[in-house]
């Protein structure tokens, strides 16, 4: 190596160390900087005509953990989810009340129970009756005011997803300049600060959704979520599209079906604006926006359904009778059983019971309608019991019209003279094999006699109406527990409670005792979508246990999430540490890396002294 080499040589190992210098200085003055990562000099052997020529910055890196980013990533997006989880079920169960609270539903529904404990004790006493109702509208009222919070929170939780998708397609976008200008730029140290911008915004994409990265050439990157939605293809970013349905009620839910969707939904805008459908509940498993989608779809709903359940058991229970069919005249050879229908109305339920062929026994429902008025499934329906649906305004006796029953023979004969659709009397026998004998036939109906009274009615309708399941606007539970009133009548003439004739004695106890047990002892079946069972069927139990359960469960919800959302912080926090411990700045390192710097900044500095004197010396000669 000739003098002249060398002190090339000496000179590009001084602009080397200067570099790695101002890195390490750059280091020092970002060591507290939010989303700075540590960087490193990588330096290589520069030559000129294929011969060594000293040294050169090749590139300016940054020291990070990827397996820890990616993990990183996943543990934000699970934070995310459980935080916004534990938040909203613990704003359900405060909905609720404080156990024992003045206020609480648990104290209401003990109170009603109580009042009727007094009512029994004096049936004629008008301050035992007047507690009954006071008692019975505070429950009503307090079943209502915590249904219309959930509601609130439905709304809430729509809203998010309105902001959640707007933010999301900002820090896409985002992302994409980014990545175009790291795709664009080349140079040792020209993209470091981009890198760090790009993962900052990623970071910030994941609280919403679970989003993970492929590495591209040139130092692009793809984005998707793990439920397969390309988020960034590298060049273009997916533009979503959320059409908020805000404010929401109890009958807005969710539908894959458009015309029956009652909700916001999350679609991808196409080429030429059209949009796209996806399936957002699988689409987004983790982040604020599932959490936001479960919640307004699953979570709160079932709470809803919950109160709606509670509000019918307790409408129900009261004025719910049931009428015993009793033996037919033979129909032939086949021998069958009859119901009066001359009390049934929509929403009614008739169930029948019969031994199959094989001598089993099984269970069925047909569900009453009038015009054709849709009516819901019965909380008492089993998952294993055929439900069939009778339509009295189609009945006709004479072409024996309105019930389709396979396996069984139906015959209506006309109760009183008149029009076809007069409810008639219902007969059900055996098929013409003789098979399926029928061995049970009852009718449970709505109606405020005997010791039965509809405390509580449905103000949906003018005037409001006894709860039987149907009205004309659709399925009478979905809501039910924002409709629920005292019955105006019993308000007004609070003997009712006693009273079911002007011939009842005035303090007769077998109304007052019948709607005390109909809700502390008669055993009533839920439906399964109030998820109290946890097995996935109805639940049975009474009125009040169900109402001490649905109390049980929110809190319980909501002291599971609350765990779910401390397990998961500890998570983000280990993760946090394991990357933060590879990419944060060690002031330590820096500092014995700048001693070795100045060291090999002198070194260099000695061997183009050295290289100037000899070329000086021979100058002289």
């Amino acid at each position: 190596m000739g003098l002249l080499s060398a002190l090339n040589a000496a000179a590009s190992g001084l602009r080397t160390t200067q570099d790695g210098i101002n890195l390490v200085a750059q280091n020092v003055a970002n060591a507290d900087t939010a989303g700075y990562t540590r960087r490193r000099l990588v330096s290589t052997e520069a030559s000129l005509q294929g011969r060594p020529s000293g040294v050169r910055t090749a590139a300016i890196e940054r020291i990070l953990d990827t397996v820890a980013q990616k993990q990183l990533r996943l543990e934000t997006a699970g934070a995310a989810y459980t935080s916004l989880m534990a938040r909203f079920t613990n704003d359900v169960d405060r909905l609720f009340g404080e156990p024992g609270g003045a206020s609480s539903l648990d104290t209401l529904m003990n109170g009603f129970v109580e009042s009727l404990q007094g009512l029994l004790s004096d049936p004629a006493s008008y301050d035992a009756r007047s507690r009954v109702v006071d008692r019975a509208a505070a429950l009503a009222h307090q079943i209502g005011a915590v249904a219309d919070g959930i509601q609130d929170l439905r709304t809430q939780a729509e809203e998010r997803l309105d902001a959640a998708v707007a933010r999301a397609n900002d820090l896409l976008k985002g992302v994409a300049a980014v990545n175009a200008k790291i795709v664009g730029q080349t140079g040792a140290g020209s993209i470091a600060s981009l890198l760090d911008e790009r993962d900052r915004l990623i970071g910030e994409l994941s609280q919403l959704m679970d989003v993970q990265s492929v590495q591209g050439a040139n130092g692009s990157i793809s984005l998707m979520t793990t439920g397969g939605l390309t988020l960034f293809d590298g060049s273009t970013p997916t533009e979503l599209r959320f059409d908020s349905r805000a404010p929401l009620g109890p009958t807005d839910l969710y539908s894959t079906d458009d015309a029956k969707r009652g909700v916001g939904t999350i679609t991808i805008v196409g080429a030429g604006g059209t949009l796209l459908p996806l399936s957002p509940h699988s689409t987004f498993r983790s982040g604020e926006i599932a959490a936001a989608l479960e919640l307004r779809d699953t979570t709160l709903v079932q709470a809803q359904r919950q109160l709606d359940e509670l509000a019918a058991g307790l409408a129900l229970s009261m004025s719910e009778t049931t009428d015993e069919g009793t033996t037919a005249p033979p129909l032939g050879a086949a021998q069958g059983l009859e119901l009066d229908l001359s009390t049934a109305q929509a929403g009614d339920v008739i169930r029948f019971s019969y031994k199959d062929a094989a001598g089993q026994q099984r269970d069925a429902l047909i569900q009453i309608r009038v015009g054709g008025v849709p009516s819901y499934t019965p909380s008492s329906l089993l998952p294993n019991e055929p439900i069939y649906t009778l339509d009295l305004s189609a009945l006709d006796p004479a072409n024996q019209l309105g019930l389709q029953l396979p396996d069984f023979q139906v015959q209506y004969v006309a109760a009183t003279p008149g029009p076809p659709s007069t409810p008639p009397l219902l007969r059900l026998y055996q098929n013409a094999a003789q098979t399926n004998q029928v061995t049970g036939l009852t009718l449970s109906t709505t109606a405020s006699s005997g010791t039965t009274i509809a405390l509580f009615v449905d103000d949906a309708t003018d005037p409001p109406a006894p709860f039987t399941g149907v009205y004309a606007a659709g399925h009478q539970i979905v809501g039910f527990a924002q409709r629920m009133m005292v019955n105006p009548e019993v308000v007004d003439n609070r003997s009712l409670l006693v009273r079911s004739s002007s011939t009842t004695p005035n303090g007769d106890t077998a109304r007052p005792q019948h709607l005390l047990d109909s809700i502390t002892k008669s055993t009533r079946s839920f439906a399964a979508a109030s998820g109290i069972a946890g097995n996935g069927g109805p639940y049975s139990s009474t009125v009040l246990d169900f109402a001490q359960r649905v109390i049980a469960t929110q809190g319980a919800n909501a002291e599971q999430a609350q765990l779910l959302d401390e397990g998961q912080k500890i998570a983000l926090s280990a993760i946090e540490g394991r990357f933060i411990e590879s990419a944060e700045v060690n002031l330590d390192q820096e500092m014995a890396q700048l001693v070795a710097l100045q060291t090999a900044y002198g070194a260099n500095a000695r061997v183009m002294t050295a290289a100037r004197d000899m070329i000086d010396m021979l100058m002289r000669l």
